[in-house]
């Protein structure tokens, strides 16, 4: 892949100075449940506010400088988590909390968090993971899981990063918005309440009703959900786009009438139609207007490395991005000349694996293969049974046999706790491998409780041991 230096430094820059303008735009009107009529900015001149949906991934870009894309998992976002994301705010106090009782993602994102797991807290903060992968949208998507399913589980909240990132990656090679819209919904479940809403106001375009008429339609199609939940706002990010016609102005004014999660939707329609078209689309005057800084509020400000600027935070991710894809294999380098990717078609595919249970953990990197846990629930009372399923892919070119060793709480037992896997060739028709095992709760049951499942494989050196949390109820 190669990829034309001052294209990409133009439309990361754009996306970063759209967010700020957007959230600027967004946050004195944040909260508001009616339909509003904002022609521009309220606050002053120079002066970007402050925005969590900015901040957070100021902290993600560190996490990657500091430990290498490969390493980047939902326990590792929660560290960083603990130690540089200062507000308590909904999802992300109730997640921070689950974490300091030990409560690892994605059990951080579900527990006593019913409310706010379908909210708006992660798909706002995706733009670091799209401008990683420029035209990847399923890597977009994998990451964007991994930093939602923190504080989100895997409720509406992580489907709608998942969709919002997808959509952002692929933009860096696609102009055209319903395209994006269809690579974004290829990524989330077709019956997900994003997917819904999401075709719900593609559907109202299409059928020319009225900006104000769709915006209300959407309002009751999830007004069961309450306010500040993710597929009403992302859905009036999708109207924005779509009523705006391409107009810049035109579609972040819209999105942010809408009302609701003002500062997000805002910031969101900033960032992607600045990686579409680059600094030459985003509006003279709102530029100058909100200049280049990047004002914070939700981390540390005793943490020096983050991003000061938006060119900064330009220059630090485009320093990132050849070894970001030489990790996946995708060997990338800047050039004064064209842009040349391989595959455009590839971008409306998705590949990136929802856990079919919802719920699951990764296994430490055991080189030769590849491997997660799903599980059906995390809350369990005495005499209950869960399913676990373990999942793995052979990532060498020999077949082999995997052995899990499970070890339980005392009082508790398996339909069997010696399993054996047979690792296909990566290059099988069905390459990947899958296990389920049956555990009955025993009588004891306390508020933390482990499983700890070991793997390895005969004949190699490496195997890993994972902790498996489980709560009582």
């Amino acid at each position: 892949m190669k990829i034309n230096r001052e294209m990409y430094y133009d439309r990361v820059h754009a996306c970063w100075t759209g967010k700020n303008i957007g959230g600027t735009m967004g946050t004195p009107y944040e909260g508001k449940r009616e339909m509003l009529n904002i022609d521009g900015f309220s606050s002053p001149k120079g002066e970007p506010l402050a925005n969590d949906d900015l901040d957070l991934q100021l902290i993600w870009l560190c996490a990657v400088e500091d430990r290498g894309i490969r390493n980047i998992t939902p326990q590792l976002l929660g560290e960083y988590w603990l130690n540089y994301i200062v507000p308590h705010w909904n999802e992300y106090g109730i997640a921070k909390a689950n974490m300091k009782l030990g409560i690892a993602p994605p059990y951080s994102g579900e527990y006593h968090n019913e409310k706010w797991k379908n909210s708006n807290g992660a798909w706002i903060r995706t733009e670091v993971w799209a401008c990683l992968f420029p035209g990847f949208p399923k890597y977009a998507a994998a990451y964007a899981y991994r930093d939602a399913c923190v504080d989100h589980g895997m409720g509406e909240g992580t489907y709608a990063a998942m969709f919002v990132a997808a959509m952002e990656s692929a933009a860096f090679f696609e102009t055209d918005v319903q395209k994006l819209i269809d690579v974004g919904l290829s990524y989330i479940p077709k019956e997900s309440r994003v997917a819904k809403s999401v075709r719900l106001a593609v559907r109202l375009y299409l059928d020319k009703m009225d900006f104000k008429t769709a915006r209300n339609a959407v309002v009751k199609e999830t007004e069961d959900l309450g306010w500040f939940q993710a597929p009403a706002n992302v859905a009036f990010v999708i109207l924005g786009l779509l009523y705006g016609e391409g107009d810049y102005k035109k579609s972040m004014i819209h999105a942010i009438n809408c009302g609701d999660d003002t500062d997000c939707t805002g910031a969101t329609i900033g960032s992607i139609m600045g990686i579409m078209h680059g600094s030459s689309f985003v509006p003279d005057d709102w530029a100058e207007y909100i200049g280049d800084s990047i004002t914070s509020v939700a981390i540390d400000m005793s943490y020096m490395r983050r991003p000061r600027s938006c060119t900064e935070l330009t220059e630090r991710i485009a320093n990132l991005l050849p070894s970001v894809l030489k990790a996946y294999r995708v060997y990338a380098a800047f050039t004064d000349g064209e842009t040349e990717r391989e595959k455009i078609g590839a971008l409306e595919i998705c590949d990136f694996e929802i856990p079919r249970t919802g719920l699951s953990i990764d296994f430490p990197d055991l080189v030769y293969a590849k491997g997660r846990v799903e599980f059906d629930r995390c809350i369990v009372a005495p005499g209950d049974t869960l399913t676990l399923t373990f999942v793995f892919k052979n990532m060498m070119p020999d077949p082999k046999y995997l052995n899990i060793v499970l070890s339980l709480p005392d009082g508790w037992s398996a339909d069997r706790t010696d399993i054996s896997m047979h690792l296909p060739q990566p290059n099988n028709a069905s390459p990947t491998a899958y296990a389920d095992v049956r555990i009955t709760v025993g009588e004891t049951v306390h508020t933390a409780n482990q499983i700890y499942a070991k793997a390895g494989a005969a004949g190699r050196i490496t195997s890993a041991v994972l902790p498996i949390p489980i709560w009582g109820n």
